[in-house]
């Protein structure tokens, strides 16, 4: 049977520890030098980073996160042993963990790092789909030739690479598309390796659970819950036309990967989906001055980014949550798409105004979806608000400004508050 030495990249035909160095991180598959599709996971990324940064945190639970009232970014495994998960509230987190380290992320240090584990990446193949900072697919597909090796041997070299050169781990998952790579890498972590073949999709997918199901949301798992869809045999059991009868268009998807198949390509430049920002309170609250102060200041960082990208969008989005953690969702599709930060306030305070409930809130959040590229945006003038012009024409200004001379040098009034 195939074999890979993941330490001295070794290729052998069949045991359980290398002839070469005679280490046991062996892995071994029949289609292993035959696949090419791969889903490369760093593990606990943010945490490792600080670790790496900060040797005395090796040993110790780590979470990366806000303060007592944020949530969990991330976790070093120490702490996931303990219970604690991604999104969790931290009180909540602290309490199945007390003595963890909280660290406050380094945004601006993680990009850094994510940059340099891509140049590795590019250095392996062209066709690379990042879907964060610490993963992405990659399509090494003819590349044997020109590396002198097949795909598995340059992957296991890739996580050799970033945990010498750069101090953080990864886990892979190989296979023959991306709904199968992305579930092989979860299924051996941390440092793992694992491949799901051709000849045993199916076998290998009837027993699990729907939930490994990739991008189906928890109102998604609900729903195949109440059909009493479980399992992916239970999946199976459902024909093509009823499953788009009681899912419209998700059916047709659902049909597809209970068959362990997925035609989508790995695309270099997948689209942004969605532009959004938002914020969780020290303490819950009412305070509608201090609310329409975060409004402002999320739809301009929300705007900011959407300008950076080139970007507009034609859905706004409100997002609201209470403290017992349920959350609110009001969106509003506009005439025309923007990336004005006005237009953005103006219309998260409409869907804000029309909430029946005056809170207290802990968190709140403005995005902007439908997007679509700058040059279509902002185009048809409001007859209704015919100051929306010359205020368009003034944030344009204050961007000019804050290009020149820094994010402070002016501000409205509103993001004060």
């Amino acid at each position: 049977m195939p074999s890979l030495c993941r330490d001295c990249l070794t290729t052998f035909d069949a045991g359980t520890r290398c002839p070469a160095c005679g280490r046991p991180r062996v892995i071994s598959h029949p289609e292993l030098f035959d696949l090419s599709i791969a889903h490369m996971d760093c593990d606990a990324f943010y945490a490792s980073v600080e670790k790496r940064d900060n040797p005395e945190l090796q040993s110790k639970p780590v979470i990366v996160g806000g303060g007592r009232r944020g949530v969990v970014s991330t976790c070093c495994y120490i702490a996931r042993i303990r219970g604690v998960r991604s999104a969790m509230p931290m009180f909540k987190a602290l309490q199945l963990c007390p003595d963890a380290v909280v660290v406050k992320p380094r945004g601006a240090v993680y990009a850094e790092v994510s940059s340099q584990i891509r140049a590795l990446m590019e250095e392996l193949t062209p066709a690379i789909e990042p879907l964060s900072l610490d993963e992405a697919f990659l399509d090494l597909t003819g590349t044997a030739r020109l590396h002198g090796a097949p795909p598995a041997v340059m992957l296991a070299r890739l996580t050799k690479r970033m945990a010498e050169e750069i101090g953080v781990t990864g886990s892979i998952g190989l296979s023959h598309n991306k709904f199968l790579a992305k579930i092989a890498s979860d299924l051996d972590k941390p440092r793992g390796f694992a491949v799901i073949g051709k000849a045993e999709t199916q076998s290998f997918l009837t027993p699990k659970p729907v939930r490994m199901l990739w991008g189906v949301g928890e109102a998604g798992q609900a729903s195949l819950d109440r059909a009493g869809i479980r399992t992916f045999a239970d999946l199976l059991r459902w024909d093509k036309r009823d499953l788009m009868h009681r899912f419209g268009s998700m059916g047709e998807r659902l049909y597809h990967l209970a068959r362990g198949e997925d035609h989508r390509r790995v695309t270099r430049n997948a689209p942004v989906k969605s532009i959004s920002n938002e914020t969780t309170f020290n303490e819950d609250t009412s305070d509608p001055d201090l609310l329409d102060g975060h409004l402002w200041r999320l739809s301009e960082k929300t705007t900011d980014r959407a300008k950076a990208k080139g970007m507009a969008g034609r859905t706004v989005t409100l997002k609201l949550k209470r403290k017992n953690f349920t959350t609110i969702t009001r969106r509003m599709t506009l005439p025309d798409a923007t990336q004005m930060a006005d237009t953005l306030y103006r219309n998260a305070r409409a869907l804000f105004d029309q909430v029946p409930e005056a809170g207290p809130w802990r968190l709140i959040g403005v995005g902007l979806s439908d997007l679509v590229p700058d040059s279509m945006a902002d185009r048809v003038p409001d007859l209704l608000d015919p100051q929306a012009a010359t205020r368009a024409k003034a944030e344009r200004a204050a961007d000019e400004i804050r290009a020149r001379f820094g994010n402070d040098a002016i501000m409205k009034g509103r993001a004060l508050r």
